[in-house]
């Protein structure tokens, strides 16, 4: 460990290695509390040449790297997992009896045994010259994405990721995980933006394509493989993404609805009359109490509802008008000025701190068929009181379940505070009543540690089989990320 700590503090310099356990906070617990880990460091690499010396001396010396950028994620998979004792080796030195023979063929590289290094890219933050004749743009992968969509706008042009962590969340790290954010319906999610790629693979070679061509196609396309790898196959240092053209909000509009199926119904009729629809998000009215219990915002209608829909229009005010003559639209609140606006997101947008201030939440983030989300929805409540029942933390008031996100991508966010963060049955439950209702049990947020175990239910074995050979292949010796994404 002390030649290893020796040969990175020569690459990148002491002040960037970090090993002090109060310093280390921060890079090996994620957003979310409830994922916590073990790191020999963590280093900030201030360039590709950097992040190369990185890798190649983590290599060495026999410790595995895990890729974090602004560790805004929430299943586990930007820190690194729980040191594990090694197993007691026998007197003999041999294998106990029960220990099979290896089988003939190739064997997997030796287990590493040093620890994990947490690789920082936060130092990653050149941001290059908007090309305003292509719409497009390189960003170091510590960019956040505020800063990236601020930078846009200076040039007249637009990011089409937007996201309620956007102040933290980096430009590699959204990558690694495709985040799609609140105007996905819009522009895509991460991987429409991405043009081109810088990264460093495992064995320290780099790869590079950020010419930002719009026709080329020749062979693979290296950096779509990448989207939503979430650290496994290579550290993303840089990209080259798409930029398009600003679209001012020109109305935003709140309106209270009976549920989840009347929300669905009144995004499609908005979707029909207003073709500059950018966002469509749904929350509960217990979200909504919360968040004024802990941020002391007013009322947000009138009257109180049992579920809510906020949408998000581009163009003129005249669609204002179109809108009015939807006949469910009987109470609902119109905002045409940033000031307005802003306070109607507010309650979407504080959903999260607000449950992060009441507790540890357990966040789920599933995607559903349009056409089955509101039986999803039905089930839910009882299916998590089945799988918190009896569980430690939960107490005899049972959980508390918080359901909002972005219906126009059929997207819910998942948050249930009571059971022990420790504790994964309601995380499992609502997984698997996700796929039973044809959905998939990561929407934006990536696999991560958390769901490992279940990506059985999302993708075919070919599929993870396919998966695993793509590791192997770019990382033959478990160097980037181990039991992320696979297991």
């Amino acid at each position: 460990m002390p030649s290893l700590i020796r040969d990175l503090a020569s690459e990148v310099g002491d002040e960037h290695v970090l090993t002090e356990p109060d310093m280390l906070v921060g890079y090996t617990t994620d957003w979310t509390r409830r994922y916590h880990g073990d790191a020999l460091c963590a280093v900030r690499p201030g360039s590709v040449q950097e992040v190369t010396a990185v890798l190649r001396a983590c290599a060495a010396h026999g410790a595995t790297v895990i890729p974090q950028g602004g560790n805004t994620g929430l299943v586990g998979g930007s820190v690194p997992a729980k040191a594990r004792a090694p197993a007691p080796v026998p007197a003999n030195g041999r294998a106990p009896a029960s220990v099979p023979a290896a089988a003939p063929g190739p064997r997997p590289a030796p287990a590493r045994s040093l620890g994990a290094v947490v690789l920082s890219t936060r130092r990653l933050r050149e941001l290059g010259p908007v090309d305003t004749l292509g719409a497009q743009v390189t960003a170091g992968a510590g960019v956040t994405i505020a800063e990236l969509r601020a930078h846009a706008t200076a040039a007249g042009l637009e990011y089409g990721v937007n996201l309620a962590s956007r102040d933290s969340a980096t430009v590699g790290g959204t990558i690694a995980t495709n985040a799609g954010g609140i105007v996905a319906i819009r522009y895509g999610a991460t991987r429409s933006q991405l043009l081109g790629v810088e990264a460093v693979l495992a064995d320290g070679s780099v790869i590079s394509r950020l010419s930002g061509l719009a026709a080329d196609n020749a062979g693979y396309d290296l950096a779509q493989l990448l989207v939503g790898s979430e650290g496994t196959l290579a550290v993303i240092t840089a990209a080259r993404l798409r930029l398009w053209p600003a679209e001012s909000a020109a109305v935003t509009l709140l309106a209270g609805v009976d549920g989840i199926a009347a929300a669905a119904a009144l995004y499609a009729q908005i979707r029909s009359l207003a073709p500059g629809l950018r966002a469509a998000e749904y929350f509960e009215a217990a979200g909504v109490e919360l968040v004024r219990e802990i941020t002391g915002l007013p009322a947000p209608l009138s009257r109180p509802a049992p579920a809510y829909l906020l949408a998000e229009i581009s163009g003129s005010t005249d669609d204002a008008e179109r809108l009015a003559a939807i006949p469910s639209l009987e109470q609902a609140a119109v905002a045409v000025d940033a000031p307005g606006r802003a306070a109607l997101w507010a309650y979407r947008e504080r959903h999260t701190e607000a449950i992060s201030t009441a507790g540890i939440p357990h966040k789920m983030d599933v995607a559903i068929p349009l056409t089955r989300i509101a039986a999803f929805r039905a089930e839910l409540d009882e299916a998590v009181r089945d799988a918190a029942d009896g569980a430690a933390g939960t107490g005899p008031s049972g959980p508390r379940v918080f359901v909002f996100g972005h219906i126009g991508a059929g997207n819910l966010h998942v948050n249930v505070l009571g059971p022990d963060p420790a504790d994964s049955a309601v995380d499992e439950t609502v997984m698997r009543l996700a796929a039973a209702h044809g959905g998939t049990i990561s929407a934006e947020h990536g696999i991560g540690r958390a769901k490992a175990a279940l990506l059985h239910l999302s993708r075919s074995q070919p599929e993870i089989a396919a998966m695993r050979a793509v590791k192997t292949a770019l990382d033959p010796g478990g160097l980037l990320n181990p039991g992320v994404l696979l297991r």
